[in-house]
């Protein structure tokens, strides 16, 4: 920790969601931003200059060599993750690591592992568990408002809105998947989070892409590249077993014809003692009282704080006081294992028992 006791961070990538990192922890008084970096460089020092930032760096290694540095948000392409944490987790730095963890299950475990070795924090970014609704839930749930959670429905439906077309987003190799591993992978950290964190044991899913080949379903994030290529999913459909005999089901789109005209996330718990469900930032509980169907709205808190900072704050937290974070190396792993499997089964056609080893 630096001398002043504020915690000193370095920003890998900057980005769009880098710049919202910084947003939010330029809020927290104890923290300070105090370097930067991106591949294309001219963006580092225009974020630099944005936002006040003292130093920018040529590179990430040059950034990690850095003592001063105690931590690290690294918000880079997919296929960079794992390269770069693990660099900075041996380089002694705290890393907040973007979603999902790892561009495969392969490249989770190595993060894992190196999680292990050093045994510094090492947190995933994963805002949804921060939304006031989903910690009021979370909190009923925790009480046995629900009793047991045996039966999930969870999705996030886009109609069009496939991101920058033809650029890393939608290129296996640097994605690691489309909206299943984009947007999917909040659905699935969130659900696996208010069922109490179950073991997955087995998944059956299929994988479809009939917009994006066809140049169709083309969204408003980042700018299309027509001279790039799509070979990722539009749409997935999955259906995961857990250890305890519940079951999660999991549909997302990026693109497809679909009612969903609002493309909100949400999720349907169905448990022994009460339901809840989650639709577009609002909350309700379902149960019988006198063999009567009872509802409770849950409510937004006025002037609420957001996520992110609730997020970021956590972060820092954990550094502090040296607990594990509540989105922690595991749970990171735990749904790039489900995404993997989910792309496996997709592929043979088969049912496929996770692979925990």
């Amino acid at each position: 920790m630096s001398a002043d006791s504020q915690l000193h961070i370095g920003v890998i990538g900057a980005g769009n969601i880098g710049n919202v990192h910084i947003n939010e922890f330029k809020k927290l008084p104890d923290t300070k931003i105090t370097g930067i970096t991106d591949v294309f460089l001219p963006s580092a020092e225009a974020r630099a200059k944005e936002h006040g930032i003292p130093n920018v760096y040529a590179n990430y290694e040059q950034l990690l060599q850095d003592s001063s540095i105690d931590a690290v948000i690294v918000a880079v392409p997919n296929q960079f993750h794992a390269d770069i944490a693990i660099h900075a987790l041996k380089a002694g730095k705290h890393v907040l690591l973007e979603k999902p963890m790892g561009i495969n299950a392969a490249a989770a475990k190595a993060i894992v592992q190196a999680h292990k070795e050093t045994g510094k924090t090492l947190m995933i970014s994963h805002q949804m568990r921060w939304e006031s609704i989903n910690q009021q839930l979370k909190e009923q749930i925790d009480k046995g408002a629900l009793g047991h959670i045996y039966n999930v429905k969870t999705g996030w439906l886009r109609r069009k809105g496939i991101p920058g077309w033809g650029t890393w987003f939608t290129q296996m190799s640097k994605s690691g998947g489309g909206p299943l591993i984009d947007i999917g992978v909040h659905m699935l950290d969130l659900s696996l989070h208010l069922m109490g964190n179950p073991k997955p044991v087995s998944v059956f899913g299929t994988t479809y892409a009939e917009f994006g080949p066809k140049r169709r379903g083309i969204g408003t994030w980042g700018t299309p590249d027509w001279n790039g290529t799509y070979d990722v999913e539009d749409l997935a459909t999955a259906l995961i077993k857990m250890d305890n005999g519940s079951t999660l089901t999991l549909d997302v789109s990026w693109a497809a014809h679909t009612d969903m005209l609002d493309n909100q996330p949400y999720i349907y718990l169905m448990g022994t003692e009460g339901g809840a469900s989650l639709r577009g930032g609002k909350g309700k509980l379902f149960t019988e009282v006198f063999d009567r169907t009872a509802d409770v709205e849950l409510t937004q808190p006025a002037n609420d704080a957001g996520p992110r900072v609730r997020m970021s704050r956590h972060f820092v937290d954990c550094i502090r006081e040296g607990k594990e974070p509540l989105t922690s190396g595991l749970s990171g792993l735990t749904n790039n294992l489900v995404l993997e499997a989910i792309y496996e089964s997709s592929r043979t056609g088969n049912v496929v028992t996770l692979d925990w080893n």
